[in-house]
C-alpha cells in the first residue's frame, strides 16, 4: 500500500472515530487504539507531507498561531430573533403566520420545529466538497471573523462530511458553547494559577474563539450543536429534513428538537422544558421556533432585522430586586482585586441571597452602578448570583456612582491594570495581608504540599501571632510556639461568637503534617509556590524539561520560552519572579528545610516498552509501591502519565483509599479501572 493510500485511509477512519465517540458519544475502540492510530497518521504526515488532508484529524489538536483574525463577508446575513416573553403574545405571532400564509391558495397550514435556545455563540460554517473551508463569527451580521484555525480543535464540528449525498457548497449555522463540566474545569485551573475564575460560560466561549493560539483552543473542550443548513439550491422540503441531513452527514445536533404540527403543542413544548432544561449540560434561556416548511418561510419573507417566519421565546430568569448595600474588594492570591455586591437579603430560587460578584472595574461601568441602588438580581446558569440591571426609578437624587477603587483595600498600595487584563492588581505581594494568606493556603492545599489541619482560620491565627509571613515561615512552626493558640470571632451569617484553637492533638498533627511534606516531589512543590500561570499541568512539564529547581532558576527568558508548551507569558512570569529578592530568599529557606527541588530519578527509568503509547493515572495507597514510585514505573515502561481523569486517559491504577471522584468520573467515561495487581500483570 502507497503512503498516501495509508494516509488517506487513516484518516477516514479517524473522522468516523472521532464523530462515533464525540457526536454519537460511543467508543468503537480503546483510547489506546486511537492513540495509537492519530500518531501514526501523524508520523506518516510528517514523512509525507504532501498527502495530508487539508481537514486532516491531526488539525484538532492545534497548533496554529494567528496574530489577526481576516474580516469576512457573510454569503447571507446572521440575523437576530425577534423574542417573546408570554404566551398571549406567541399566540399572536402564530396568527401572523397564518395570515402572512393565506395569499396560498393550498398548504397553508403552518407546523412548527422547537429548539432549545442555547446560551452559547453564534458561527457560521462554510463546506465545500465536503470539507470544512471556513468559519466565521458572526460579527454584526453582515460580517464576522475567519476563525477556521480554531474550529478546526472543535471535535463536534466536522472537518470532512459523512457520506456521498450532500451539494458541493453549504452553510452550516451553529452554536459553541462551553458545557457546564468544561466550563468549571477551567474555572478549576484559573483558580490553580491564582487568577479571577471567568464570569460565564458564554462570554469565556466567545473569548475563546478569539484567542491567537488554536492549541488553547483545543486544550478548552469547547462543543458545538448545529442546527441550520442553507444551500443556493435547497434540495429539502422542510427544515426538519434538513436537520435530519445535518445529522446523517456528522454534525452533532441537540436531541431536545421537536415537530408541532400546532402553536398548542409548541407552547406544551415551552412548558415541558421549562423545568427538563436545568437538567441539561450546558445553559438555556429560551426556545427558538421556526416554521418548518420552506416554501412557507420564503412566502414569510424577512424584515430588516430578523425573519418572520422565526422567533424566540424567553424564558423568565429567576430574579428578584433588592438593595444594594455596598460594595466591598477581594484580594486573590496574585493580588488580582474582584468587586463583591454586598444585599439586602432576599429570597432566591429558594436560597437566600447576600452577595453577588460584579466582576471586573468594566462590569460596575456597564451597569452604572450607584450607591444603595435597588438592583436586579439573577441566578447564572441557575446557579450563581449576578446583577442583571438597575431599577432607576428607585435610585435616590444625588446618589453618587459607585467608582472602582483605585488603591487595595487591605494595604493601600495603588492599583495597576496590565494591558491584556480586565483585572485590577495589588502589586505589593509581600506586604498585603490577602495575599500572603492566599499564598500560604494555596501553598498547603492537598494538591500543593498537603499539610492538612491549616484551614483560613488557623492560618488568621499562626499570621496574626507574626509566626507566618510567606511559606517558608511553615518549617519553623514548632509544637510549642504554636499549642494553645487561638481566636474568638464573629460568624456573619448567625451573629454567635466562636473560637478556632490549636488543640493539643491539633497541634501535633500539624508539625507532623509539614514535616511530612518534605516528602513531596518536586513538581508539586514547584506548583505549590504559586507562580502567576503556572498551573499543575505547567509545572509537570518544566519539571520533565528541566529536571532541578537549578536548572530553571539559571535557564535564560529564551530557554523558559522554548521549554515545551511554555508560552512567552508564562516564561516571563516565571523568570520575573525568580529573580525577585524577597523570593529567592524563600526558595533558600525551604531548601533548607529539606523540600525536593530535583526530579526524582528512580533505577527503573527506559526499562521498557511494554506500555508503549498507552495514557494512565494513578489513585490511592498501594501495597508494593508508594504513589510516587508507581508513577515513575508507569513513565519508566514507555506510558504516559496523565494529570487527571480524561477522555483520553486508557488506564486508571486504583489502589487502596482511590479518590471516589476520579473512580466515578472514570466509569463515566468508559476509562478502563485496574488494581495494582493488573498493573504489575501488563508488564510481565
Amino acid at each position: 500500500m502507497s503512503p498516501k493510500e495509508e494516509i488517506d485511509i487513516l484518516t477516514a477512519k479517524l473522522h468516523h472515530l472521532n464523530h462515533a465517540y464525540y457526536v454519537l458519544d460511543s467508543s468503537e475502540v480503546s483510547d489506546y487504539e486511537f492513540d495509537k492510530l492519530l500518531l501514526e497518521l501523524q508520523n506518516l504526515e510528517n514523512k509525507y507531507p504532501q498527502y495530508k488532508h487539508s481537514n486532516s484529524p491531526t488539525e484538532r489538536v492545534g497548533g496554529t498561531v494567528t496574530k489577526n483574525f481576516d474580516t469576512v463577508l457573510h454569503k447571507r446575513p446572521m440575523l437576530s430573533l425577534s423574542n417573546t416573553y408570554s404566551m398571549q403574545e406567541l399566540y399572536e405571532w402564530d396568527e401572523r403566520v397564518k395570515k402572512g400564509l393565506m395569499p396560498l391558495a393550498v398548504d397553508n397550514t403552518p407546523e412548527y420545529i422547537c429548539e432549545q435556545k442555547f446560551d452559547g455563540v453564534a458561527i457560521s460554517l462554510i463546506y465545500q466538497n465536503g470539507k470544512l473551508s471556513k468559519a466565521i463569527t458572526r460579527g454584526d451580521g453582515t460580517k464576522g471573523d475567519d476563525i477556521t484555525a480554531n474550529a478546526k480543535t472543535i471535535k463536534t464540528i466536522p472537518l470532512q462530511l459523512k457520506g456521498t449525498d450532500w451539494p458541493d457548497e453549504i452553510e452550516v449555522r451553529g452554536e459553541v458553547f462551553f458545557t457546564w463540566q468544561s466550563f468549571d474545569k477551567l474555572n478549576k485551573m484559573q483558580d490553580e494559577n491564582g487568577e479571577p475564575p471567568y464570569a460565564n460560560p458564554r462570554n469565556t466561549a466567545s473569548g475563546t474563539l478569539k484567542l491567537q493560539d488554536s492549541a488553547i483552543v483545543a486544550s478548552r473542550n469547547l462543543d458545538c450543536y448545529s442546527y441550520n443548513l442553507l444551500i443556493d439550491n435547497q434540495i429539502f422540503n422542510t427544515h426538519e429534513e434538513s436537520i435530519n441531513a445535518l445529522q446523517k452527514w456528522g454534525f452533532h445536533i441537540s436531541p431536545t428538537w421537536k415537530k408541532c404540527n400546532n402553536i398548542d403543542e409548541v407552547w406544551q413544548y415551552i412548558n415541558d422544558w421549562e423545568q427538563k432544561r436545568k437538567h441539561l449540560p450546558l445553559a438555556t434561556d429560551g426556545v427558538v421556533i421556526k416554521v418548518n416548511k420552506y416554501a412557507h418561510q420564503q412566502e414569510l419573507g424577512m424584515t430588516a432585522k430578523s425573519p418572520r417566519w422565526a422567533i424566540a421565546y424567553k424564558y423568565k430568569s429567576e430574579s428578584a430586586i433588592t438593595e444594594l448595600q455596598k460594595v466591598t474588594y477581594q484580594v486573590g492570591r496574585t493580588g488580582a482585586i474582584t468587586p463583591v455586591a454586598n444585599l439586602k437579603p432576599v429570597l432566591l430560587g429558594g436560597t437566600v441571597v447576600k452577595r453577588a460578584t460584579l466582576h471586573n472595574a468594566d462590569e460596575i461601568q456597564r451597569l452604572d452602578l450607584h450607591e444603595n441602588d435597588y438592583v436586579f438580581v439573577e441566578k447564572a446558569g441557575e446557579i450563581i448570583p449576578k446583577i442583571t440591571g438597575i431599577d432607576t426609578s428607585k435610585r435616590s437624587i444625588g446618589a453618587n456612582k459607585i467608582q472602582f477603587i483605585n488603591t487595595c483595600p487591605q494595604c493601600s498600595t495603588p492599583l495597576v491594570r496590565h494591558a491584556d487584563e480586565a483585572a485590577w492588581y495589588c502589586m505589593n505581594e509581600t506586604g498585603c495581608q490577602p495575599q500572603i494568606l492566599g499564598k500560604i493556603e494555596h501553598f498547603v492545599h492537598r494538591k500543593a504540599m498537603d499539610i492538612d489541619g491549616l484551614g483560613e482560620g488557623k492560618l488568621q491565627i499562626l499570621y496574626e501571632n507574626k509566626l507566618i509571613n510567606n511559606v517558608s515561615d511553615l518549617y519553623a512552626l514548632t509544637y510549642e510556639n504554636i499549642f494553645g493558640l487561638k481566636k474568638i470571632y464573629t460568624d456573619e451569617d448567625t451573629g454567635k461568637n466562636k473560637e478556632i484553637s490549636f488543640q493539643q492533638k491539633t497541634s501535633q498533627n500539624l508539625i507532623v503534617a509539614i514535616q511530612k511534606s518534605t516528602l513531596i516531589p518536586f513538581e508539586r512543590v514547584l506548583f505549590a509556590l504559586g507562580i502567576k500561570y503556572v498551573g499543575a499541568t505547567v509545572s509537570e512539564k518544566l519539571v520533565t524539561y528541566f529536571k532541578s529547581m537549578d536548572n530553571i532558576q539559571n535557564a535564560t527568558l529564551e530557554e523558559l520560552k522554548n521549554a515545551p508548551e511554555i508560552g512567552e507569558k508564562i516564561a516571563e512570569s516565571i523568570y520575573q519572579w525568580l529573580r525577585n529578592d524577597t523570593n529567592i530568599e524563600i526558595l533558600s529557606r525551604l531548601r533548607a528545610a529539606g523540600l525536593q527541588f530535583v526530579k526524582e530519578e528512580t533505577q527503573i527509568l527506559n526499562e521498557s516498552n511494554k506500555l508503549a503509547g498507552i495514557t494512565m493515572l494513578a489513585t490511592g495507597t498501594f501495597e508494593h509501591f508508594s504513589r510516587e514510585q508507581i508513577e515513575a514505573k508507569i513513565e519508566a515502561n514507555g506510558a504516559r502519565l496523565l494529570s487527571g481523569v480524561s477522555a483520553k486517559l486508557n488506564y486508571l491504577v486504583a489502589g487502596n483509599d482511590a479518590g471516589p471522584s476520579k473512580l466515578e468520573k472514570a466509569t463515566k467515561l468508559g476509562v478502563t479501572i485496574i488494581s495494582e495487581h493488573d498493573f504489575i500483570k501488563m508488564l510481565e
